[in-house]
């Protein structure tokens, strides 16, 4: 029987998130892709806290790599703001490509260390 391309996904995603943990010093940034939006969450997994979320829909970009850069540049501005300059980059099973990378790359070019 042949697995989901989800089912796959979320079994690389377990893999990842046991060896990816984010604390106070360096929260974890977790992005989700659906069909139609972006979704990007810092997260300090010692207390279970978002620090700073954003979505695509929120700020009303179109959910291709263009929208990814401005999400990930929003997201970084939004860190710098609560003074979180490093955070760990957990891209959620998906392959570092396209929007993943794009996101990562925009977060980076304005001071988020990744």
């Amino acid at each position: 029987m042949k697995l989901s391309r989800n089912k796959l996904r979320l079994r690389r995603k377990k893999r990842i998130s046991a060896k990816i943990k984010g604390a106070a010093k360096r929260p974890r940034m977790a992005i989700f892709k659906s069909l139609r939006n972006l979704y990007v969450q810092v997260i300090d997994d010692q207390k279970g806290n978002t620090l700073a979320s954003i979505n695509s829909q929120e700020i009303k970009v179109k959910n291709d790599i263009q929208g990814a850069k401005e999400v990930g540049t929003l997201i970084a501005k939004k860190c710098q703001e609560k003074k979180i300059t490093q955070v760990v980059f957990d891209r959620s099973g998906y392959k570092y490509h396209g929007k993943v990378k794009a996101l990562a790359e925009s977060a980076k070019k304005n001071g988020l260390k990744i």
